[in-house]
């Protein structure tokens, strides 16, 4: 069935099949048939996908693999999402343990089918306490009935025979998994029943989906066997699964350049309070030093990196970034007409630069700038700087050259320098800066913090001034976005 066309007014579902091919099509059968769907056939719209799953007939053996299980089942959900499903079922016991992986790393819910049970369960009229669960080794072993169950009822499972038995009508020649809902395998699944219901279960737990085509044989010998593919498709109609909200995920536009990015990241890192490695952002970076050079283009009107600036934008907002972080000082000349075709925000670091120099050094502090000629020349810092009230201060020509030659000469930073001449020629020029009333210089190429880090105090040129790194600033401040109850890092 096609999307539906007014989301609002309707529920989209996608079933996963091929996890066990017969019990794919049950579900999805009863789907069809359930009464929420047939009282509003207008609002479900369903989607069944089912792929070649080579690990589909192998035996859930209390040590079986489920590596190829969870890749499969995760770019199926991928598909889903893309086509926009509302929520997946999961029509497999053994996906169930380990639901809450795949959901951690997917923006769309994940309908929970043992939550369904549970819930079948507890409105029972039976009112049982104790529960007979027929399962796959694996499921047993992983104890996933526990987990949901184990609060308030007594579960008991097969014995060992039984057991066996069990396993064998399932995934035997002459099995469930075959095809064959009679005869030796209804024989031994009623048996693996008869064996719980002797250990006192009043009501009787399929944890292998397959079981559900032979429920209404079992009930019809007195089983009380729950039908799960039923109370799963009643559930999913009924219940509002959406994905927990996705953590924080900054995507960072690098290679402009690249030590400059990687440096950014490691601020990133060292200003996020953690205890432990999960504890930290999700960075997504598109490390693209061929984006053309900014600085080329502002001043000779080289090729334009516009476009360059905005793909990579976009590639980190499919990606799921929830902002954008640009560690290049002289690419903020191109955010104002990049930002308004996204989605997400660019988190500005020559605004949030000015705001932290007014904040923490006051609006009466001229302020020094050493950057590369093209971001002088395009005037964003000025403009910046101007919003909040500060007086900037560039180098003349002589000293903008010496900036230049510390950022782009043979022995400049870009070249991987990070001693020796760069660093005289930068000194040199902030000097110049202090002298003409500097009290505190904005480091404003992303380079030029791996020669001169931030630092409040720095002794130049007979007095103390403040050296500010813009890349350190943004890093606090995406770290303030990622985690809002956290107090952002002193700078």
């Amino acid at each position: 069935m096609l999307p539906p066309t007014d989301p609002a007014a309707n529920t989209f579902l996608g079933i996963i099949g091929g996890l066990g091919s017969l019990a794919g099509a049950d579900l999805f059968l009863k789907l069809v048939k359930s009464q929420p769907v047939l009282a509003d056939q207008g609002r479900y719209h369903f989607l069944f996908e089912q792929h070649p799953f080579k690990d589909v007939a192998v035996p859930l053996t209390a040590h079986a693999s489920m590596t190829s299980r969870k890749f499969y089942v995760f770019q199926v959900c991928q598909s889903f999402q893309a086509r926009q499903v509302d929520a997946v079922l999961l029509p497999c016991f053994a996906t169930h343990t380990f639901r809450d992986e795949l959901q951690a790393e997917l923006g769309i819910g994940l309908v929970d089918m043992m939550a369904g049970l549970r819930e079948h369960v507890d409105r029972s009229p039976l009112q049982p306490t104790c529960l007979g669960v027929l399962t796959s080794d694996y499921v047993r072993q992983s104890k996933l009935f526990e987990r949901y169950f184990g609060d308030r009822y007594t579960l008991v499972y097969p014995a060992a025979a039984a057991q066996e038995h069990l396993m064998d009508a399932v995934y035997g020649a002459q099995g469930i998994k075959a095809g064959h809902l009679e005869g030796p395998a209804l024989e031994y699944v009623e048996s693996a029943s008869l064996d719980v219901m002797g250990q006192g279960a009043e009501m009787v737990l399929p944890g292998m989906t397959e079981l559900s085509l032979v429920s209404p044989s079992l009930q019809q010998r007195g089983v009380p066997c729950v039908d799960v593919n039923a109370v799963y498709a009643d559930y999913a109609t009924r219940s509002r699964t959406a994905a927990a909200p996705a953590p924080f995920k900054l995507g960072i536009v690098g290679g402009i350049g690249p030590a400059a990015t990687v440096d950014f990241m490691g601020k990133v890192v060292k200003h996020t309070p953690a205890g432990r490695d999960q504890d930290h952002i999700k960075m997504v970076v598109e490390q693209n030093p061929q984006i053309p050079d900014r600085t080329a283009h502002l001043l000779h009107q080289d090729a334009d990196p516009s476009v360059a600036l905005y793909a990579t934008c976009k590639r980190l907002e499919s990606e799921g970034a929830h902002a954008i972080a640009i560690p290049c000082n002289t690419a903020h000349a191109f955010v104002e007409r990049i930002e308004p075709h996204l989605t997400i925000p660019i988190i500005n670091m020559l605004t949030e630069t000015v705001a932290y120099i007014r904040r923490v050094h006051g609006a009466e502090s001229p302020v020094g700038l050493l950057a590369t000629a093209g971001t002088v020349a395009s005037r964003v810092y000025h403009e910046a700087a101007d919003a909040v009230g500060l007086q900037l201060i560039v180098p003349d020509p002589a000293h903008q050259d010496l900036v230049t030659s510390a950022i782009y000469g043979e022995q400049g930073v870009k070249a991987g320098w990070t001693e020796g001449v760069c660093v005289d020629q930068l000194m040199t020029a902030a000097e110049h800066l202090v002298r003409r009333g500097a009290r505190v210089v904005i480091l404003g190429c992303t380079e030029l913090p791996l020669i001169a880090a931030h630092a409040p105090a720095v002794a130049l040129a007979g007095t103390t001034v403040a050296f500010v790194d813009p890349t350190t600033i943004l890093a606090i401040r995406c770290v303030a976005l990622a985690k809002p109850a956290m107090q952002p890092a002193s700078a």
